[in-house]
């Protein structure tokens, strides 16, 4: 606080998937004072203010495509110099990537079908060595599958794209039918995703 306070703020995992996400026990936490983010689907802006308050040398990119989260977001990020919020659609990342430039870290929670080709459209504007957080809504996919077996095959198909799968975690029960799935970007900067897949296990 600019009075020499300190304000603490709670954060609350049936609210934001990333808190969920600590909950449930990870510990890939790639956040820092000077972390840029890139965060897809900010929404009014609730996960995307707690990571302002970590990364207060860095930036956080908040790009939401709703009009009405928008202005909610935009009243959030009036408060925060490091918060740039973006009304543009993700499966664009053309039309801000200029904007936005290289990222440290990749959030995404979006409820289109797509989602795992909206994120890698996306993750070439992570640095090598970056990490994204992809938060897996299954029935947005395909609402008639077993949850796991969506899961599965987001993992699948991340075989090859030079995202390494660091972790897996179901985020019950605080999200239903929801899951966080952690990568590490091997490949060199732009262009096509290549590399190896690494191994992932499954947290329930």
């Amino acid at each position: 606080m600019g009075d020499g306070t300190v304000e603490y703020r709670a954060w609350y995992p049936q609210r934001s998937k990333l808190a969920a996400l600590v909950q449930k026990g990870c510990r890939h936490w790639p956040f820092r004072g000077r972390t840029r983010i890139l965060y897809l689907g900010a929404a009014s802006g609730t996960t995307a203010s707690h990571l302002s308050d970590i990364a207060t040398e860095g930036v956080v990119h908040c790009v939401e495509i709703s009009p009405r989260a928008f202005q909610k977001l935009l009243a959030v990020a009036e408060l925060r110099e490091n918060m740039n919020p973006i009304l543009a659609d993700a499966v664009k990342p053309e039309t801000y990537a200029r904007q936005v430039g290289e990222v440290d870290v990749l959030y995404q929670d979006v409820s289109q079908r797509d989602q795992l080709g909206i994120f890698l459209k996306n993750a070439r504007l992570l640095a090598p060595g970056g990490m994204g957080f992809l938060m897996v809504k299954s029935r947005s996919i395909d609402v008639a599958a077993n949850p796991k077996r969506v899961f599965q095959g987001v993992v699948d198909a991340l075989k090859g794209t030079g995202l390494q799968v660091l972790d897996v975690f179901r985020l019950e029960p605080y999200e239903k039918d929801h899951a966080a799935v952690i990568v590490r970007r091997t490949a060199g900067h732009g262009g096509t995703l290549t590399g190896t897949q690494g191994p992932a296990r499954f947290e329930e």
